[in-house]
């Protein structure tokens, strides 16, 4: 049975902390084979990189959630780009984007910080991983306008109309999916699924969060995804090992690491 390949996680989340180690030995035990912690601001990137280089089946992503901007100086600016260039487990640049949910910190700002890790992001030739909530249209501005199809990467914990993907997917970008797909309102996710082709489906976690039926509402991790594959096979009509070893195969296309 190919293994699972958890593409978006937070196990740096204090979520873990009281047993954080014997998770992340648990997942091995129990056919995970990579998972990809990813920095959401600078201390959780921070956190992640330890994560990464302190495990082997762990890589990293490091970058600055748009709720986290102000993280952002000439120093951290920095370190962030010393860190993605640098270091060998970082896989991607991320998550970076645009929230107007929470509107933390103005459009504007969100905007100059995304555009600023993209190029980030194009400058050292790794993907971006995309977080977008409620900013579908600015979002896909933002990448048109920075060239994303040159970029490569994925929108994570994808949440839009299946129409909205296309365009996402037209610029080369992969669809993450995770736990929202087993739930009863996931009508646009499932349509997403359906018309998405195989070999640009990712499965995430979103760990802590996000967990899929029969776990919502607990604490989220990357055994779960076993759930999500159930799920996609279903929509798809295919088995669930097809779908694990293309999953597999996607998420080392996405990194750019070798099978």
């Amino acid at each position: 049975m190919t293994p699972i390949f958890d593409t978006h996680s937070h196990y740096d989340d204090e979520a873990f902390d009281a047993d954080r180690e014997e998770l992340l030995s648990s997942l091995l035990q129990g056919g995970v084979g990579y998972v990809v912690d990813v920095g959401a601001g600078i201390p959780s990137s921070k956190r992640a990189l330890e994560l990464a280089n302190s495990h082997s089946f762990i890589y990293c992503a490091l970058g600055v959630h748009p709720d986290e901007v102000g993280d952002l100086n000439d120093e951290t600016c920095r370190w962030l780009e010393d860190a993605c260039a640098g270091e060998e487990k970082c896989v991607a640049v991320g998550e970076i984007g645009l929230d107007y949910h929470w509107d933390v910190h103005s459009h504007e700002e969100q905007k100059r910080w995304f555009e600023w890790q993209m190029e980030l992001a194009r400058r050292i030739k790794k993907p971006v991983i995309i977080h977008s909530r409620d900013a579908a249209k600015d979002t896909y501005d933002v990448m048109k306008a920075c060239r994303a199809d040159e970029i490569g990467g994925v929108v994570h914990c994808y949440s839009y109309s299946a129409e909205m993907a296309r365009a996402f997917l037209d610029m080369g970008f992969y669809i993450g999916i995770g736990g929202v797909l087993t739930y009863k309102n996931a009508r646009k996710l499932v349509e997403t699924a359906q018309i998405t082709p195989l070999d640009r489906i990712v499965l995430e976690t979103d760990c802590p969060y996000l967990s899929p039926v029969p776990h919502r509402g607990e604490r989220n991790n990357s055994l779960n995804i076993a759930h999500v594959i159930t799920k996609l096979a279903q929509i798809k009509n295919l088995t669930e090992e097809e779908v694990r070893k293309a999953a597999w195969e996607n998420a080392h296309r996405l990194y750019g690491l070798a099978l």
